[in-house]
């Protein structure tokens, strides 16, 4: 995919250095102890699963954070899947600093790969409709940046990044705010002209009066698909339209032949299972 993760390089370097000083702290006991620091020799990422690839950058400069004389080549795309038993990418370079480097590295990437994964799966499901698949803010505190990139990396969309550059009024804020109308009226004064609305509704009663309020975008809340069905029709393609809450692969294909031009998923990154990679060392001897 063309965009690239090292655009956002200070942010990741930032994710990367956390996570090394958690694991290390004041030092690796286990690879100290056991090697000189003087060992050399390689080590290749192999696909213990069939897999789509997201976050090799991440897996990259996890490694060079620890060593920047480390050779890594990756053998695979962002994007792109792998059968079982499929390399991803070679290193080459001293032992200690791959070693200290690879819980990190693995956790990472293999969360990211998790996520793409499964977004693929969806958006499969879905192919032939006009449905995108988008993911929400239900993702790793600190790990927003990676979770959303292993979305679209799989073909997904995004949704809001943060509470910061999209305005969705969901039904606590109807009830602190008294009502759509009221809390549409609210929020539209104080944002940019360029910031959009959504509203979530749960019941068939507030699809109208979302729309009469000024909603940008309608999210239909844990909404049967026969529900979604007869809310299609009642906004006639006024706006555009999300559907949302417990969205699996059983379901998703049902959700997207009701009409909606988005089916957002928190499960792609609240509930991710991890892609199975492994690492294998071998010493070079001299």
């Amino acid at each position: 995919m063309k965009e690239n993760l090292m655009a956002l390089k200070a942010e990741i370097g930032k994710i990367i250095a956390t996570a090394l000083a958690e694991d290390i702290g004041p030092g690796d006991v286990t690879t100290t102890g056991a090697l000189s620091g003087m060992e050399t020799g390689y080590a290749k990422a192999v696909a213990k699963s069939d897999t789509v690839i997201a976050g090799l950058d991440v897996f990259r400069e996890t490694f060079l954070y620890m060593d920047k004389e480390i050779s890594f080549k990756a053998q695979v795309e962002d994007g792109q899947s792998v059968a079982k038993g499929d390399i991803i990418a070679l290193l080459e370079g001293r032992l200690m600093s791959i070693l200290m480097a690879e819980r990190v590295a693995l956790n990472l990437f293999q969360r990211m790969c998790g996520i793409a994964t499964q977004t693929r799966r969806l958006v499969e499901a879905v192919q032939g409709t006009p449905a995108k698949i988008i993911h929400t803010r239900k993702t790793a505190p600190g790990l927003r940046i990676l979770d959303t990139y292993a979305v679209r990396a799989a073909g997904g969309y995004s949704h809001r990044f943060g509470l910061f550059d999209g305005a969705l009024i969901k039904e606590n804020h109807i009830a602190a705010a008294g009502g759509i109308a009221a809390a549409v009226a609210g929020v539209r004064r104080r944002i940019p002209l360029t910031v959009k609305i959504e509203v979530e509704v749960e019941r068939m009663d507030q699809v109208e009066e979302a729309i009469q309020a000024g909603a940008d975008v309608i999210m239909f809340d844990n909404m049967s698909p026969e529900e979604m069905s007869r809310a299609v029709k009642i906004v006639a393609g006024r706006v555009p339209l999300e559907a949302s809450g417990n969205v699996t692969l059983a379901n998703v294909k049902a959700v997207a032949a009701t009409g909606v031009d988005y089916i957002s998923s928190g499960a792609l990154t609240h509930s991710v299972k991890a892609a199975d990679i492994s690492l294998r060392v071998e010493y070079r001897h001299e």
